[in-house]
């Protein structure tokens, strides 16, 4: 029978064409059919897992062979240092994201301050935020009932109960007479007709979370306009955007009244979120 050492050295080729760290992969899949963390691995390499979890573990090899994201396999992706589930109803939370969770933290908001989550998916951001500052009053939207379902056991299962969810479109989902200190969002902002949504992990990830319009601009371009109405005078607003759209999204943002506008750049140098604050009067 097979142990550990010889399993994972045998599924590292398989997954070569599929997986940028192939080894660490196929240990992340052996690990998640032994109910185990990557550490128990390299503790006890001499184990011979049952035939059930071995013919387990060979169906996930060969979904991933097929181009099926990791994430949705073992239905877990961390973030933020959280744990988080996800599914084919949510996107992939990205480290890149994490510069948003920057942005919001580096406000200096106060105590009671007052934040929304546009189009949280699983829960990302929102749980990140509310886990830093539960002192934080945290709304977190999203139109898809499955997608909001999965954010709201993520907080129940992190222990973040102090965090609202509501469904609806974007701003549909908020009360009209609530105004927040600030807004933030990872909205759709890929082209339509990008082909990167036909590439690796974008193929099984829901479209309606990753395209908008001819150029991806078309839910950015309507968050920086009615966010206003539901920003508190001073308040902030922080959205994600592609590498390539930083530039018209400060257009935006300066077009629809808003100052002080900013944007992140990621660790590869590429900017990745752009900010702005309503003004005071």
């Amino acid at each position: 029978m097979t142990d550990i050492r010889g399993l994972g050295a045998a599924a590292t080729p398989v997954l070569v064409d599929c997986a940028d760290d192939p080894a660490v992969e196929a240990q992340i899949l052996l690990a998640h059919v032994l109910d185990r963390d990557r550490c128990w691995l390299y503790a006890w390499p001499e184990h011979v897992p049952e035939p059930s979890q071995r013919r387990a573990f060979e169906h996930l090899l060969a979904r991933r062979r097929g181009g099926e994201p990791i994430a949705y396999l073992t239905g877990c992706k961390e973030f933020w240092c959280l744990p988080l589930k996800v599914g084919p109803a949510t996107l992939i939370p990205r480290p890149e994201t994490e510069h948003l969770v920057e942005a919001v933290l580096d406000l200096g908001l106060e105590t009671g301050a007052r934040i929304v989550d546009l189009g949280t998916g699983c829960g990302a951001v929102a749980l990140a935020l509310a886990h830093e500052h539960p002192d934080w009053s945290v709304t977190a939207t999203d139109i898809s009932p499955e997608t909001l379902a999965i954010a709201v056991e993520n907080a129940r299962r992190l222990g973040l109960s102090h965090v609202d969810f509501r469904r609806g479109d974007w701003f549909d989902a908020l009360p009209a007479s609530t105004r927040f200190h600030a807004i933030i969002s990872n909205p759709p902002y890929v082209a339509d007709g990008d082909p990167h949504l036909a590439q690796g992990d974008l193929r099984f990830e829901p479209r309606a979370a990753l395209a908008a319009g001819q150029e991806g601009l078309d839910i950015l371009a309507h968050l920086i306009t009615g966010a206003p109405a539901f920003l508190q005078p001073g308040g902030w607003l922080w959205l994600e955007h592609g590498a390539d759209q930083g530039h018209r999204v400060r257009a935006l943002l300066h077009a629809a009244g808003f100052v002080e506008t900013t944007t992140r750049r990621d660790l590869a140098g590429l900017e990745r979120c752009s900010g702005g604050r309503r003004v005071s009067s």
